[in-house]
């Protein structure tokens, strides 16, 4: 169940970080040419929110198996 709770908090965690590299870039290219560092960060933010996401998307299905009736 911590794990659980763990990968919550850190998909919400990683969800703010992403939007905080996306604007960077943004503001970055404002100034003129984006060094590749600041272009290609946002992408380690997005790999993990995808394994995290798809975890929690696949949690409930992964369950219990359904409980049999009892006749």
């Amino acid at each position: 169940m911590i794990l659980r709770n763990w990968i919550r908090q850190s998909h919400r965690w990683l969800g703010i970080l992403l939007t905080i590299t996306i604007l960077a870039n943004f503001v970055s290219m404002a100034f003129g040419p984006t060094p590749p560092v600041i272009v290609y960060a946002p992408l380690l933010p997005l790999t993990l929110l995808i394994f995290s996401g798809l975890y929690m998307f696949f949690l409930p299905y992964l369950g219990k198996p359904p409980a049999r009736s009892g006749k």
